[in-house]
């Protein structure tokens, strides 16, 4: 759905629409990747310098709540933030070198299924990052044992 779509869809669910949160969407929908909050908050005060912090983060937390903005802690410190795009996914990110790979959520459709059948437990696996050792540091750590 395309970011105009969704701020008819704000209206539409009672929420005002205010000039903030059209600019947050619109970085948001256009950012190619996750973005952090400051960046989201530097590039809305080329437009608007004197916005307040909050009112970006109450705006990022509107946008998780309804769906749109996948929040991802990537190991470096801040939440960052991604637009919710089809297909779904997650990441591995490796320790060492800080590689980045992105995965198909039917990589974890049968813990899903286990959670949900022996733990009646219903998860929410909507965008997360798993951290470890990528293939190639593996090997370099495996030949310096050796």
């Amino acid at each position: 759905m395309h970011h105009t779509q969704l701020l008819e869809d704000l209206r539409r669910r009672g929420y005002r629409l205010t000039p903030q949160r059209e600019a947050v969407l619109e970085i948001l929908a256009t950012s190619a990747g996750h973005i952090s909050a400051d960046e989201i908050i530097a590039r809305v005060r080329k437009r608007y310098p004197h916005i307040n912090k909050s009112a970006i983060y109450r705006t990022l937390n509107l946008f998780v709540h309804l769906g749109w903005v996948n929040p991802t802690d990537l190991g470096n410190g801040c939440m960052t933030y991604e637009w919710h795009r089809d297909p779904h996914h997650h990441h591995l990110i490796c320790h060492q070198c800080g590689k980045m790979t992105s995965i198909g959520a039917e990589v974890f459709t049968s813990v899903e299924k286990i959670l949900r059948d022996e733990y009646g437990f219903t998860p929410c696996l909507d965008h997360f990052a798993i951290f470890g050792l990528c293939r190639e540091c593996a090997k370099r750590k495996k030949r310096s044992r050796s």
